[in-house]
Formats: structure tokens, sequence, C-alpha cells
């Protein structure tokens, strides 16, 4: 992982068409802006997590507890992976 001191007003670059602006610094909180191409997924990771979690609760709703734990292993093993860092 790379860590970056940043000020609000400054920049960083991912590759040739990703860029994160500092837009404001309160106390331990920042806001960012991210400008990407309209293909590129943004999202944020408990977000993310919290409909993950939710989908998988539904889908076991109203089915019998006796194989519970293989389908949330079998929903699990479907779940999409967060792809490789370039």
């Amino acid at each position: 992982m790379l860590v970056l001191t940043r000020k609000q007003g400054e920049k960083i670059l991912i590759g040739d068409d990703i860029v994160i602006t500092v837009l404001d610094v309160r106390g331990d909180s920042i806001r960012i802006g991210v400008d990407a191409p309209r293909g590129v997924r943004i999202q944020r990771d408990e977000v993310l997590r919290a409909v993950t979690e939710a989908n998988i609760a539904a889908s076991l709703a109203g089915q019998g507890d006796d194989d519970a734990e293989a389908r949330l292993k079998a929903t699990l093993a479907l779940l999409p992976t967060a792809p490789p860092a370039e």
C-alpha cells in the first residue's frame, strides 16, 4: 500500500485518467473528489459490504436451516473479488 500525505487542493494521479483531489480537511476526516472515466466503478467499501451482507441474508431467508452453512459458503464463493492492483 502506498501512503501519501496531501493537503487541501492537492491531487493524486492514478494512471493517465484517474485524479483524486483532496477537497476539504476537517479534524480527523477529509473530503475527496474522484475524477475517473465513466466505465470505472467507484464504490465505498462499507456500502458494498452492507449490500453483499443484505443480499446473502435475503437469499437465505425462508429456507430451512439444515444446510444454511453450506449455502452461505457457496454464496460467498460467488462474490466478486477485488481486481488486482496495477
